[in-house]
């Protein structure tokens, strides 16, 4: 583990003592069961969303990558809420060719801003704001740049469904001239159901386009979703499987993810 690992595990042990109390009658289990299926819902919750991705390269390497994804919503006005979602991941990947090293380490972290009006906009949940990448990630797992562009989300839910989209684009502005600059459109289209028992089915794309290298990277999902309480904590459970419909050359066939998403209701 590197120092930089080691220093973000510890302040995100740190900060868990000072995170609300559960809060079980603040929101019905139907109504928390929607938020979580909301990017920009009025819901704190800290994702630890683990990846796997397999057949990379021509060793057939696997990459694991847990990503911390906390999400903060403040209130600004009694209308409008700023929600700040963060990602920062953690990753181990194998050589992708015999003889190569392993790595292991931060990749670089994402931080998303939405300002987004607490009531439904004409029925549709709206948000949009800045997006920044901050170079904290390894050499051999980071761009070394930093980067900023515009974030906006848009869904809807309606009789037990949750659809819309998830979008980003990010420009680097800074960082070693001799490393690539990023350019980079994000697109998460996402449709899901929940059922009566807090069960939901989800499809999305997670879909990345490098316009530097003119590549798109496409992994499609199928996740379950499940919603209960462990002592009173409410927490959402979330297995799933990903197959890779584009990659660059050399880039993922297949995919696992399991996620484990602790949530405070206010």
């Amino acid at each position: 583990m590197s120092k930089a690992t080691f220093v973000y595990a510890c302040l995100f042990l740190l900060l868990l003592p000072a995170l609300p109390d559960p809060a079980p009658a603040a929101d019905s289990d139907a109504e928390l069961a929607k938020k979580t299926q909301n990017p920009v819902a009025s819901l704190i919750s800290v994702p630890l969303q683990n990846n796997w991705d397999f057949g990379i390269g021509p060793a057939d390497a696997m990459k694991y990558t847990l990503n911390i994804q906390p999400v903060i919503p403040v209130s600004i006005t009694k209308d409008t809420n700023l929600i700040i979602r963060t990602i920062v991941p953690v990753i181990y990947q194998e050589a992708t060719v015999a003889g190569g090293d392993s790595h292991s380490g931060l990749g670089d972290t994402t931080q998303s801003f939405f300002i987004s009006p607490v009531k439904p906009v004409d029925g549709w949940i709206v948000g949009a704001g800045p997006d920044f990448l901050y170079p904290t990630g390894a050499q051999a797992l980071g761009t070394e740049k930093w980067g900023a562009g515009p974030t906006a989300v848009v869904l809807k839910q309606e009789s037990g469904w949750t659809y819309g989209i998830l979008a980003n684009h990010l420009w680097s502005f800074a960082g070693p001239s001799g490393r690539q600059d990023v350019n980079a459109t994000f697109l998460q289209p996402f449709a899901g159901y929940t059922t009566k028992t807090y069960t939901t089915l989800t499809l999305n794309t997670e879909s990345t386009y490098d316009w530097v290298n003119r590549q798109w990277t496409v992994p499609i999902n199928l996740m379950l979703n499940q919603l209960l309480k462990i002592a009173g904590q409410p927490i959402s459970l979330q297995a799933g499987y990903r197959y890779y419909a584009d990659a660059p050359d050399g880039g993922p066939d297949w995919g696992l993810r399991f996620t484990v998403s602790l949530l405070f209701p206010k």
